[in-house]
């Protein structure tokens, strides 16, 4: 709904996170050509990062108006254009269609997640993909989810169940192992409610580094995040 109001604080301590967002243009680029539609476009840091001249046109959708307004702002000064749409999935026309629908740290706040991704299919031309990354393994689930937005975390069996009406699952891996076990050692040692910026700059500049290096040695087995990839038949 274009008044929804995003009750997370966490966009601009993550949106610091470069070597994050260069490692997940990487895994979806891909999937990125055409006419692509974002979900959850935030404060313009995913448009930033992923917009190129691969895409025809980007379409970046934000339900809460004030992100909206903050977004338009951010992606103003791009040499590829990006339209700026407040609302949900349902702001969107079914026509004309799109190549790809990006959901990036973002179906977790959706609370009917299933629904969310049908209507994501019914946006896509034959031969376009939904790609998808977030959180993984429910038992990780934490006061700062909850305080987020968070409605869950993901496995491969949950997201594989997700699978919309005429899709077919093409990719799904975890990623980021090394984020993997700090997670599990602040839920065990430190239980901190929220990660700092200092905590955060020390996992994006050392950690994600030694994650795109390990992740392909362990296919995909191990990670804090999943990515997951669905096309239409």
């Amino acid at each position: 709904m274009p008044n929804t109001t995003y009750i997370g604080t966490e966009l601009d301590v993550f949106g610091q996170a470069r070597n994050w967002k260069r490692y997940l243009r990487d895994l979806a680029n891909p999937f990125l050509t055409g006419d692509v539609l974002e979900v959850g476009g935030g404060i313009g840091e995913t448009s930033c990062a992923f917009r190129s001249d691969a895409q025809s046109s980007w379409t970046a959708l934000e339900p809460d108006w004030q992100l909206a307004t903050r977004l338009h702002r951010r992606v103003a000064d791009l040499s590829q254009s990006v339209r700026v749409v407040t609302g949900t999935i349902r702001s969107i026309q079914r026509a004309p269609l799109f190549d790809a629908v990006i959901y990036i740290d973002v179906l977790e706040h959706i609370e009917h997640d299933r629904q969310e991704l049908e209507e994501a299919a019914t946006r896509l031309k034959r031969g376009g993909t939904i790609v998808v990354l977030s959180p993984a393994h429910q038992s990780l689930f934490t006061p700062f989810d909850e305080a987020i937005g968070h409605f869950r975390r993901y496995d491969r069996r949950h997201l594989q169940a997700l699978t919309p009406t005429g899709t077919t699952l093409i990719q799904l891996a975890y990623v980021d192992a090394v984020g993997l076990l700090l997670s599990i050692g602040n839920r065990v040692m430190l239980r901190s409610a929220s990660p700092t910026l200092r905590q955060v700059m020390f996992w994006d500049r050392y950690c994600i580094p030694a994650a795109r290096r390990i992740d392909p040695l362990l296919g995909g087995r191990i990670g804090k995040s999943i990515f997951a990839v669905w096309r239409r038949d």
